[in-house]
């Protein structure tokens, strides 16, 4: 991606991931203190309906017996020892009569006459059944109840604690099981990388039929490092051994063994292969190893580092004093170079796959597998995407097969483009379109003339690869880009096409000199990149013929793949000469493009007149621009015949 960076118009930094934040862990105490507020509340609120739950008012037996001769009471329910008096107004009232007497007999006690107790109707509940018993034995049984559960719920949080506390040091691997096909991958499901796969068949096979390597005497490796570019399919790879061999597939990441306890990390390395051994035969698989497997006797931390313990249980576990010939260890990591070297010795991690990224074939191959469950247009042409995607991983294709699908869904469409495909390319490399972004006329113009001189130069210059995109449209940090691609995949770059990338880095920036004599900050980009790789040339190349073939900036623990700072290993005179040398190279780069600018100002004001006009120019168009001027386009054909 970093080669394919250098050929577009600006350099993107894309925001780091938002990353998921922990669960919040359970306090014990407080939720003891939660359940006891709730025990107060639940009592309270049960005496208070306890004793509000009868609103009527309560009477002396004395008025009751007077009531009734009276005349006014009408009816009398009789509960044990309560009395409910009804009166003939409709009152209500309550009493208590004397325990284990009967009603009639107290009232006759209190003189009332049999006539007037014989027009009061008189109802005695029954106090048996499994209610009365509920009833009166509810007011003493629910504080029990609410204190044992309270006890109960504290115990039971003390001891979630303290079963935390004993499986801290368990591993935390998630286990793919062989017989989960919603999560099996296989090599089918796997595009490209041909020689990493035919690496990992012997792999298989062992796993498969472990008999006849044994019978012979052959030691499967027990570790297999997969090491390339982030996106390049590591993990997906592995994933894929386990499922072509039909094992047991654990997976963690390197990062999870280390902790703030020392010891923590070891624990879990040894219960990780004690599971991967009961499941045996298994495959564990360890992402981004570097988390834990980095150069030891580096100062930092002490003899109890915690992620130095680690490292050493790894080591015992993967060849140490208990070898287990059915567990094999898969790891992936994109620095490599920092890795200790006991972990890289013969027995250990001693198979080491490179994977790359994919060249065009392999490109079409991934995008067929991405494309399984989209629905197609009929205009949709695969190979030509692959064309137009070098430098691209398979993550990187993966997310262009989605953004045209989010595109098309975006406007209600219900199948998949040519020109969502072509749409979503921009999008990945350069970010979305920021049509907030207006330019003013006088601005439209400086950036029509920019964005012309690179593709004038570009389309000049024998070995700067062909244009195929001019647009001044907003997108991401910049405000228009020339999209440059080679016509084909190459590993090696020389320095005649390192030359002409630097001059056509340098194309906006004399049309505006030239053409406004003054300069603004749009260039700021293309200098920094043309100056970085002129610094490349002189330093790591050995593409200075003052300097000669010497690398005068040496790595040292910077990763292999990926963006790292070389350390200076020359004196202040030699850093002077290099700083001669890569303002040497610029400057013959300017004289170049300005001699180019000259000769062609014709084409250059017709590339950015159309440019105002309709923002983005297509491949088509301009060539077509380019032959009007006199301008040969460039073919495979012609840059075959310049090598």
């Amino acid at each position: 991606m970093n080669e394919q960076l250098k050929k577009t118009k600006r350099i993107i930094i894309r925001p780091p991931r938002q990353g998921g934040g922990m669960p919040p862990t359970r306090n014990p105490f407080m939720q003891g203190l939660l359940a006891l507020v709730i025990f107060l509340i639940l009592v309270s609120g049960y005496s208070l309906i306890s004793g509000l739950s009868s609103g009527k008012k309560e009477i002396p037996l004395s008025e009751l017996a007077s009531e009734i001769t009276s005349g006014n009471v009408s009816a009398i329910r009789v509960d044990g020892d309560s009395l409910e008096v009804t009166y003939r107004n409709g009152d209500e009232k309550i009493s208590k009569k004397e325990t284990g007497t009967a009603l009639t007999t107290t009232l006759r006690n209190y003189e009332v006459p049999a006539e007037a107790l014989a027009r009061v109707k008189i109802d005695v509940k029954s106090n048996q059944g499994a209610f009365y018993w509920i009833a009166s034995l509810a007011p003493i049984l629910l504080p029990i109840f609410f204190v044992v559960f309270f006890l109960w719920f504290l115990s039971r949080q003390v001891k979630g604690a303290g079963m935390q506390a004993f499986t801290f040091g368990q591993s935390k691997a998630r286990l793919t099981h062989p017989s989960d096909k919603s999560q099996k991958v296989t090599f089918k499901d796997v595009a490209g990388a041909r020689e990493a796969k035919e690496e990992l068949r012997e792999i298989v096979d062992f796993l498969k039929n472990p008999k006849k390597f044994l019978d012979i005497g052959a030691r499967i490796p027990k570790g297999i490092l997969l090491m390339g570019l982030p996106g390049t399919g590591k993990t997906l790879l592995a994933r894929a051994v386990a499922g072509e061999a039909g094992v047991s597939f654990f997976s963690i990441s390197g990062s999870e063994f280390v902790e703030m306890f020392v010891g923590v990390g070891a624990s879990r390395v040894r219960d990780l292969f004690d599971l991967a051994k009961k499941a045996a035969p298994a495959i564990i698989f360890v992402d981004e190893i570097d988390a834990v497997g980095r150069v030891r006797g580096t100062g930092v931390g002490g003899g109890n580092d915690e992620r130095e313990q680690t490292l050493n249980q790894i080591l015992v576990e993967l060849d140490g004093f208990e070898p287990n010939e059915k567990v094999i260890v898969m790891a992936a990591t994109n620095r490599p170079d920092v890795l200790d070297p006991a972990l890289l010795r013969p027995g250990r991690f001693d198979r080491r796959v490179t994977l790359e990224l994919p060249d065009r074939k392999d490109r079409e191959e991934i995008l067929v597998i991405h494309a399984r469950k989209k629905p197609f247009a009929e205009d949709v042409h695969l190979p030509l995407i692959a064309e137009r995607t070098p430098g691209f991983s398979g993550a990187d294709l993966y997310s262009l097969m989605n953004e045209a699908a989010i595109l098309a869904a975006r406007e209600n469409r219900t199948k998949v483009s040519q020109f969502d495909l072509i749409r979503s390319i921009e999008k990945v490399m350069l970010g979305p379109e920021r049509k907030s972004h207006v330019l003013s006329q006088k601005e439209k113009e400086l950036t029509a003339y920019h964005e012309a001189g690179h593709a004038v130069v570009a389309s000049v210059l024998p070995y700067a690869d062909p244009v195929h995109k001019i647009s001044i449209i907003s997108r991401g940090r910049v405000a228009g880009y020339v999209m440059k691609l080679p016509l084909e995949d190459r590993k090696l770059q020389s320095k005649k096409e390192f030359l002409d990338d630097i001059a056509v880095g340098l194309g906006g920036y004399v049309v505006e000199k030239a053409l406004y004599d003054d300069i603004t900050t749009g260039p700021s980009n293309d200098l920094q990149v043309a100056t970085a790789l002129a610094r490349d040339m002189v330093t790591k190349y050995g593409m200075s013929e003052k300097m000669g073939p010497i690398a005068l900036e040496v790595s040292s623990g910077r990763p292999i793949f990926g963006v790292g700072v070389g350390d200076k290993e020359y004196s202040e005179r030699v850093g002077a000469e290099i700083d001669a040398e890569v303002s040497r190279i610029m400057n013959e780069g300017m004289q170049k493009v300005e001699k180019i600018i000259k000769e062609h100002k014709k084409v250059l004001n017709a590339i950015a007149a159309r440019l105002v006009e309709v923002e983005t120019i297509e491949q088509k168009e301009f060539e077509e621009l380019l032959v009007a001027h006199g301008i040969k386009p460039k073919r495979k054909k012609d840059i075959e015949h310049q090598k």
